[in-house]
């Protein structure tokens, strides 16, 4: 995450603690957005009665177990006996079968076939949207071609008329390669049939009867009911508290046991993560764990449960992977300090962190220009495997963000030669950026790099929103020069479901780059305007079309990869509907609309600059500290048209402190009072940890 925190610490005074014994946090009503299954059991919602076919009976006793539903054919003539089955949000693990028995007269077991999917359109070719097994590199691992199919095997015939038995679907084969499971799924509806493959003859047929008393799901995500919330958020639009808690759910599905039959299956195991939780990049793929997702969907997770092992355990696993040349991006890796206070972590990898940011960067950082300029030969580089080099706008402001986040770091830990050094390397590079990259002609950096086919060292026409967002947050411009960034952005690229993350296609014409939109590079986008005065209503606007489209369109509720052009997938059934560095809205309500941010490891110092102008009117959370500790806010404004004052809330842990922001309403504020007592006007108020009730006119 790109957050402005505090680079010194604080001066602290002490300031009388509030008595008051109302408490906006107590109230549970936030309770109801909350999505995760109250238990590992999940059972699905619906049968979509109009994609039932054939001979079946009783086909909604399938969710509840209420009578049995019977599949039927006698013969192959007959329509093939199916339904669709819809738990009614997309949802992770292994399917269940809970058989009651069977019959056929073709000498063989009728066979069942599955298809998963997240979308219900991505179910009409009869095959998954996404199967492990059948994206495996090698050819040994490729045990389905895009369905799954089961049978009662030979030796449960002759009992299952007398007894149930639950069918789960696991990895594997029945007989050598035959028969075959593809194992867990991320997925909202499953296809349903009787039918049988013929490479799976003699085995199965397609003929016979099937009973069946229920069909669930062993959930393999994260549980996050009500009580195992550690932080949360709510305001006065209803819409904008629910997309909050998708976003968790969203990351509860990314989050698993990294077992080698269940992640990635491209040669993406790692022994040293066997068996740990970690955090996915998506609950149907990739299933693999990736550092440039952390930067949000870390922070979704910091926000909203006190679980950072599962972040813990993939940072960890890429600083022992550490390449020779030094490179692993290192931003997150202060997050999780920051955030949870591990600052036994830090020290732990300090020579990681040294070697990424003195040896890989100043390896590929051309001198003559003072940025970093990278090689076509290194290949891709970033999130959409895009085809730039050269002194890219969004690695510069990257490295600019990660050379000062990282001597905030060594500050408080100690380190300060490595603090001055980075400091230092991190001041001439914003202007070195600006000089090289800025376009004035539209008020925008450059991405920097040559068009295809062009020479290295000529800049193409084209802009990017990564880049821009993070030069912003980065600090690299100033209020004015962001804002007229921020308006070309929105002129240029604002399409129904969000804003494209470029303003041209001329990288990649037949990709439509114009047409596509990452809520990950979105996220900067927002953090930007949420950060630079009088750009609030645009960002308010911007998340609305953006998180409203993806909440109100198949599979809803989880946050999607990405959204191509016309608001659908742009990767066709790969692409991943339920994706954890899509999930922004949750940092941006937490850091900037409550306005709660660490300035040292753990919260020990912090922010609290709520940002209160837009179409809110109240606002409130619970932003976690660590160790069990949190800081409490709530905030809500009076008046009509404009904003007559705003009360605040708030309440800190002791043993801590940091300052209230005196927030922008919109017009001069007259006066300030702090329980009660009246404060100088317009002037940060510093205080210890404890319950404040501010009042601003």
């Amino acid at each position: 995450m790109i957050n402005k925190i505090l680079i010194s610490f604080l001066s602290l005074a002490s300031v009388t603690v509030c008595q008051s014994s109302t408490d906006p946090w107590s109230d549970t009503n936030w309770h109801k957005y909350v999505r995760s299954p109250g238990s590992a059991d999940v059972k699905p919602v619906r049968i979509l009665a109009e994609e039932t076919t054939g001979n079946v009976s009783n086909p909604e006793g399938l969710l509840d177990g209420s009578q049995t539903t019977i599949f039927t054919r006698t013969q192959t003539e007959e329509e093939v006996p199916s339904v669709v089955i819809d738990f009614g949000l997309n949802v992770v693990g292994l399917l269940r079968i809970h058989i009651e028995g069977s019959s056929s007269s073709s000498g063989s077991l009728p066979g069942l076939r599955l298809a998963f999917s997240e979308t219900e359109d991505a179910l009409s070719g009869n095959k998954s949207d996404y199967t492990r097994s059948y994206r495996g590199i090698y050819e040994e691992d490729k045990l389905t071609d895009g369905t799954d199919q089961t049978l009662m095997a030979q030796i449960l015939q002759v009992a299952v008329q007398n007894e149930t038995y639950t069918w789960t679907n696991t990895l594997g084969c029945e007989h050598g390669r035959q028969v075959c499971a593809d194992g867990l799924h991320g997925f909202r509806y499953v296809k349903i049939w009787l039918d049988a493959l013929d490479s799976d003859s003699p085995y199965t047929s397609s003929i016979g009867s099937v009973s069946i008393s229920l069909v669930d799901l062993e959930w393999s995500g994260y549980l996050g009911p009500p009580e195992s919330f550690a932080g949360w958020f709510e305001c006065s639009d209803s819409d904008i508290s629910q997309w909050w808690f998708d976003g968790v759910y969203t990351v509860e599905t990314n989050i698993d046991l990294f077992l080698k039959n269940e992640t990635e299956p491209r040669d993406a195991f790692s022994p040293t993560l066997d068996d740990k939780w970690v955090l996915l990049d998506g609950a149907k793929r990739d299933r693999d764990p990736y550092v440039g997702d952390l930067a949000i969907a870390a922070l979704t997770l910091y926000l909203s449960h006190d679980f950072p092992e599962a972040s813990f355990n993939v940072l960890e696993d890429l600083a022992v992977h550490q390449r020779d040349d030094g490179w692993i991006p290192p931003a997150s890796i202060v997050d999780l300090v920051m955030y949870t206070g591990n600052t036994s972590y830090a020290e732990h990898y300090w020579d990681v962190l040294k070697k990424t940011l003195d040896d890989f960067y100043p390896g590929h950082t051309n001198n003559d220009l003072g940025l970093l300029d990278k090689s076509a030969s290194i290949g891709y580089g970033d999130y959409a495997f895009l085809p730039r080099s050269g002194p890219i706008t969004y690695y510069n402001a990257l490295y600019i963000h990660a050379l000062n986040h990282a001597a905030q770091l060594a500050t408080e830990l100690g380190h300060n030669d490595d603090a001055s050094r980075w400091t230092e390397r991190a001041k001439p590079m914003g202007g070195n950026l600006i000089a090289r990259n800025f376009d004035v002609s539209t008020g925008a950096f450059f991405d920097g790099g040559p068009c295809p086919n062009e020479p290295a060292g000529t800049i193409c026409n084209v802009h990017a929103q990564d880049g821009n967002s993070i030069a912003i947050l980065a600090g690299v411009t100033n209020d004015t020069l962001s804002t007229t960034i921020l308006d070309y952005w929105a002129n240029a690229t604002a399409l129904p479901y969000g804003n494209a993350f470029y303003d041209s296609s001329v990288l990649g014409t037949g990709d439509r780059f114009d047409e596509r939109v990452y809520a990950l590079t979105s996220y900067f986008e927002l953090a930007a305007r949420f950060s630079i005065p009088g750009n609030e209503i645009s960002a308010y606007d911007e998340l609305r079309r953006l998180y409203g489209w993806m909440a109100t369109h198949d599979p809803g509720v989880t946050q999607w990869e990405g959204i191509g052009p016309g608001g659908i997938s742009y990767q066709g059934p790969f692409m991943s509907y339920s994706h954890g560095w899509s999930t922004g809205i949750v940092p941006l309500m937490s850091n900037y609309v409550l306005g709660v941010k660490p300035t040292a490891s753990g919260f020990s110092s912090w922010s609290i600059c709520p940002v209160v102008k837009g179409e809110l009117r109240w606002a409130k959370g619970v932003v976690p500290t660590g160790n069990g500790g949190s800081i409490k806010v709530s905030w809500e404004k009076f008046g009509t048209e404009s904003i007559d004052s705003l009360a605040l809330e708030v309440v800190v842990r002791d043993g801590t402190g940091g300052i209230i922001c005196v927030p922008d309403i919109g017009r001069d504020i007259t006066s300030i009072a702090l329980n009660g007592e009246a404060l100088p006007v317009n002037e940060a108020i510093k205080v210890d940890g404890g319950r404040y009730s501010i009042t601003f006119q």
